[in-house]
């Protein structure tokens, strides 16, 4: 987890918190939240990473669209950073 960029933790938590989005429904999610506009071109390769990284899987809805969910392994991760979280943060 610690080698992920903020941008890629901020993916996880979207993630998470939806039910196996399409690409298109996470870039909507997150484009509410950060400043500027999320283009495909940074959201795609981002997703990829996260994939390759066994913390999301990509599963197939049809022929054009592609969903994102959390592997049991990215669940594990975030539980954890979010703990860390807790002990360093007192908001």
């Amino acid at each position: 987890m610690d080698q992920l960029t903020g941008f890629q933790r901020d993916l996880l938590y979207v993630i998470a918190g939806m039910d196996r989005p399409s690409g298109q429904e996470i870039l909507d999610h997150i484009n509410t939240y950060i400043d500027q506009p999320v283009t495909h071109g940074r959201l795609y390769p981002n997703l990829d990473a996260l994939v390759e990284q066994e913390l999301v899987e990509k599963g197939q809805i049809d022929r054009r669209t592609n969903y994102y969910a959390l592997t049991p392994k990215g669940r594990r991760e975030l539980e954890k950073r979010q703990e860390w979280v807790q002990r360093h943060v007192d908001v």
